[in-house]
């Protein structure tokens, strides 16, 4: 079970790769905050080629955080790289002030730091990522772990499974064929927060390397799926070449804390031989499905319970792109279990990622029964051939925000007029989804949720959290061309 790349260990039994991490600048340390996390540049092995990436590292050398509830987040951000960058803790409803976004903070520039300190609310799987230009692209991501404090003395293993899609295409370059514009402006740090970008040419859909344009059918429609044909699908930084093995125990539980930190990709999570349970959603819990096959969009969270066969074995768990063949994934395996080669492609197309799953969500702790104070509808609009998003017909830059007031009970419907779906994620809040189309439900509480093509997702929050919140899709090139606006308190 060795491997020709280095590791750290994780969350109970899961590893994640460090690479050979390189934090570009030095920092004195100085009396106030629990831990430090550093970002800086390593190295992975990606189909046998070498690529630098960046990571986001604790003070123990771990990627990411792994902390208790009671411990609050209380950190130092230290930047080590060579860019201006904020971090967003996606999951969390800190005040207004540290969520982490250019929106409520000035940028962390190259050498400099910035403290975070507030309560955690609640416990759960999260994860944490830039939110500054195309740089989540290039892996500056990591999962963050709060557990409750009755968690110690739970006799159960945690995997902590971390998915990305890669390419060795700077975004940057794959973003202006895209659009049509120059990769320099786009370089230059324009992109994900001005998002109202000028477009110096007209899209193409033809000789774009590196884009998929492909189109599957929804009901009556050809929906497309995927903007970009990825180089790779990455768990814990590596592909299925060379996947990362857990050991477990026979008989043994292990909660699967499964993060989708993909820029622009939906995945199958496929369990083979297992069955499982899923407990939560988006770091939420949930009445317990049970299957073998879940669905995930990007930023979306799934933890899933399973039990080792006491018979023991390797049991690949692995990750399917909608739309698409390619999986990655890690394998599970008892001690002295033979670990199969398992290809990178599947025998079969994955389809869409749609509302299936949504479907059969009920939340365990839902929201109060309360008559909306405020309803909002908001469009999703844009297209393949222009490449420019929005809402409401708007871009970030032409925005106007959506306006709340405090106490209130809010409902947004969310209509996809676009032939994509979208991952729409709320920031300072948790909503429950309440409508899928013209049916109402008492679904799951979420931070993320995916819209498909010419459906509705309506959602309710209270709004308790004081602040001008970014609501945007989560495909970070949908980002960049504009599908972003503010939740406003007024």
């Amino acid at each position: 079970m060795q491997s020709r790349r280095q590791f750290l260990s994780f969350a109970g039994g899961a590893v994640l790769s460090a690479g050979s991490f390189v934090p570009q600048r030095l920092f004195a340390e100085t009396p106030g905050p629990h831990r430090t996390l550093s970002l800086g540049t390593r190295t992975i092995d990606v189909n046998g080629r070498a690529a630098t990436v960046f990571g986001i590292l604790d003070g123990a050398g771990q990627s990411g955080l792994d902390l208790y509830r009671s411990e609050g987040l209380n950190i130092r951000l230290a930047n080590g790289t060579d860019a201006s960058t904020v971090i967003h803790w996606h999951g969390l409803t800190p005040p207004f002030e540290y969520d982490g976004t250019e929106v409520s903070q000035a940028l962390v520039a190259p050498g400099a730091t910035h403290d975070y300190r507030f309560d955690l609310s609640r416990s759960g799987t999260f994860w944490m990522h830039s939110h500054h230009g195309l740089t989540e692209q290039n892996l500056l991501a990591a999962p963050l772990i709060v557990r409750a404090d009755s968690e110690r003395a739970i006799d159960r293993q945690d995997v902590t499974i971390m998915l990305h899609d890669f390419s060795f295409t700077p975004p940057e370059e794959l973003l202006a064929r895209l659009t049509g514009q120059d990769a320099t402006v786009i370089g230059s740090g324009t992109a994900a927060m001005n998002m109202g970008m000028i477009r110096t040419g007209p899209g193409s859909m033809a000789g774009t390397g590196g884009m998929d344009h492909a189109v599957m059918g929804h009901g009556n429609m050809q929906m497309d799926l995927n903007d970009i044909a990825f180089d790779a699908y990455l768990a814990n930084d590596r592909e299925l070449s060379d996947p990362l093995v857990v050991q477990v125990d026979r008989g043994g539980r292990a909660r699967l804390r499964i993060i989708n930190g993909a820029a622009s990709t939906n995945f199958w999570i496929e369990l083979g031989a297992l069955s499982g349970a899923l407990a939560a959603v988006d770091g939420m819990d949930v009445s317990p499905v049970f299957g073998r096959r879940f669905e995930i969009a990007m930023a979306q969270r799934l933890d899933i319970e399973v039990v080792v066969p006491g018979s023991g074995g390797a049991f690949p768990i692995l990750a399917q792109r909608e739309g698409d063949r390619a999986r990655t994934g890690i394998v599970l395996a008892t001690a002295g279990a033979a670990v199969a080669r398992v290809p990178s492609e599947a025998e079969r197309i994955a389809p869409p990622v749609l509302l299936d799953l949504e479907r059969q969500l009920v939340a365990a702790t839902p929201l109060a029964a309360r008559i909306p104070d405020r309803r909002i509808a908001l469009d999703l609009t844009g297209d393949m051939i222009s490449y420019v998003w929005g809402l409401n017909g708007l871009t970030y830059g032409e925005r106007s925000p959506l306006e709340v007031a405090s106490s209130e009970r809010v409902e947004i419907t969310l209509r996809n007029q676009t032939m994509m779906s979208h991952p729409m994620h709320l920031h300072g809040h948790h909503f429950q989804v309440v409508g899928l189309g013209a049916a109402r439900l008492n679904g799951a509480l979420r931070d993320t949720v995916i819209v498909p093509p010419m459906e509705s997702v309506t959602i309710a929050f209270d709004a308790n959290n004081p602040g001008e919140w970014p609501l945007h899709c989560h495909n970070l090139y949908h980002m960049a061309a504009g599908m972003m606006t503010t939740v406003e308190y007024v």
